[in-house]
């Protein structure tokens, strides 16, 4: 049986983060770092069942708050995707920390456009795979339409994302226009799989496209019929964890 270990560790911006490490029965065979979406936490369902499914294979996987989320510390309105790039670079020096490393990473949604960006810093990341993300980080904005132009003429707003109210400094949309997300697929270097259900309405299914044409090889286009956004229907998730599991598999 798989064991959760705690973990605390020191975010971008100083602020205590939260994070739980799943570690296989016996030696783990490589690792796993784990982005969550945009406004989401470690404790998605998408995070926790794949965490478990690959400590059951043999994998640690680790899942991390970022800043101002879930059980993490620090204040989520000042928040941008570069922080969240930070904040991975940290978890994954937390991971190494505890003897796991190379690692693989996966990021879904947002935290997947900053898991391609931070590969970039992460020379210990061996192979990638990204769920559902967007191949333009300002693909966000449609999230944030009616307090778009506010944040962009430099106020603070409350937005509202999945029924939930979350306060932003306009530093988020001012930053995202400093990432490109299909500029950095194309100099990953490593293996890369790009994982899309084809009726994602959230992220549309021409973002895995645009992303795996971008990318070198080593690659891969797991192209879901059904899944949606966040994989929630039992079926749905178990498909997505044979795709990840096979990958990190062949590639760690």
């Amino acid at each position: 049986m798989s064991t959760i270990e705690e973990i605390d560790f020191v975010g971008s911006q100083g602020a205590t983060l939260s994070a739980r490490l799943h570690r296989p029965e016996g030696r783990a065979t490589g690792a796993v770092l784990m982005a969550h979406c945009f406004t989401c936490s470690k404790d998605l369902h998408t995070m926790t069942r794949l965490a478990s499914g690959l400590a059951d294979a043999g994998l640690a996987a680790m899942r991390f708050d970022f800043t101002g989320l879930g059980e993490s510390g620090g204040d989520f309105a000042d928040t941008t995707l570069s922080a969240n790039v930070s904040d991975l670079t940290r978890a994954a020096a937390a991971l190494i920390s505890r003897g796991f490393g190379p690692c693989g990473l996966i990021g879904h949604s947002l935290g997947g456009a900053a898991a391609v960006l931070a590969a970039q810093r992460l020379k210990t990341v061996r192979s990638l795979v990204t769920i559902g993300a967007p191949a333009d980080a300002s693909h966000v904005r449609h999230l944030l339409e009616a307090q778009w132009p506010t944040l962009a003429s430099g106020e603070s707003a409350t937005v509202t994302v999945a029924g939930r109210r979350f306060r932003l400094n306009p530093a988020f949309v001012h930053d995202l226009s400093a990432h490109d997300v299909t500029a950095r697929a194309a100099l990953l270097g490593r293996p890369y799989c790009v994982v899309h259900a084809r009726d994602d309405t959230i992220v549309g299914f021409d973002n895995a496209e645009a992303l795996y044409r971008a990318a070198g090889p080593p690659k891969k286009l797991a192209a879901l019929d059904t899944g949606g956004h966040l994989f929630g229907d039992r079926d749905d998730a178990e498909r997505l964890l044979t795709i990840v599991r096979a990958w990190f598999t062949e590639t760690l």
